[in-house]
């Protein structure tokens, strides 16, 4: 009797592997089916897409230019600048010191105008999404240095690089975080000496084309023995 249990309890256990394997094989063999999610829309780059941000101003900017000789030097646009492509410093009071940016700073830098206390426009930041400003940008709490030093300006870059005459000049500085061009070139806060006199073609970097590389001569190359 035992016998037959045994052996019962067996041929259950053998039937079972067999039905769970030929599940699993058959399982195998069908072809996944997985339902992905409809895209909408047009996916463009992250870099390319800021191009447009301001082009809603782009004929604004236009009409202004005919009558517009005003706004600041590109001297002063570097003067808070630690170096090229640095964050600009902080040149005017803090009124809400404990704050770290977002509406404190958007009311007034993310779309520029007017400021008659300091008789300048206020400059357009070119990446309003950022909100953590003061991460960056930062205070001028001295005119000074801490020890004299003798400490040679930065390199800025030419006006006018064109590679040939008539081209479109070469962008100078890193595409991150000024992916936003009408924000610096285009609108009365922007440096009169880079001010484009083409905003409606806002394509920019249809013509334009990056070159932020640092080429050092090295000389005639000779393979070592």
């Amino acid at each position: 009797m035992k016998r037959l249990y045994f052996i019962g309890i067996f041929a259950l256990l053998i039937g079972a592997t067999i039905f769970t394997w030929s599940k699993s094989y058959y399982a195998e063999q069908e072809e996944a089916d997985v339902q992905l999610p409809v895209e909408t829309g047009i996916a463009l780059i992250p870099s390319e897409k800021g191009v447009f941000e301001r082009s809603k101003f782009a004929n604004d900017y236009s009409e202004m230019n005919e009558n517009f000789n005003e706004g600041r030097s590109l001297d002063t646009y570097y003067n808070n600048r630690a170096f090229h492509g640095a964050p600009p410093s902080i040149p005017h009071p803090i009124v809400e010191d404990f704050k770290i940016g977002d509406k404190s700073c958007l009311k007034c830098h993310q779309n520029g105008g007017y400021v008659a206390k300091f008789k300048a426009y206020t400059p357009v930041v070119p990446h309003p999404e950022k909100v953590n400003c003061r991460q960056c940008h930062v205070t001028e709490n001295t005119s000074g240095l801490f020890k004299p030093a003798n400490v040679e300006a930065f390199i800025k870059p030419k006006i006018g690089n064109a590679e040939f005459i008539g081209g479109p000049p070469i962008i100078s500085h890193q595409i991150q975080l000024h992916e936003n061009c009408l924000a610096c070139h285009a609108g009365p806060s922007a440096p009169k000496e880079i001010r484009i006199d083409h905003p409606e073609r806002s394509n920019c970097r249809q013509c334009h084309v990056v070159n932020n590389k640092e080429i050092t001569d090295i000389g005639v190359f000779t393979r070592k023995k």
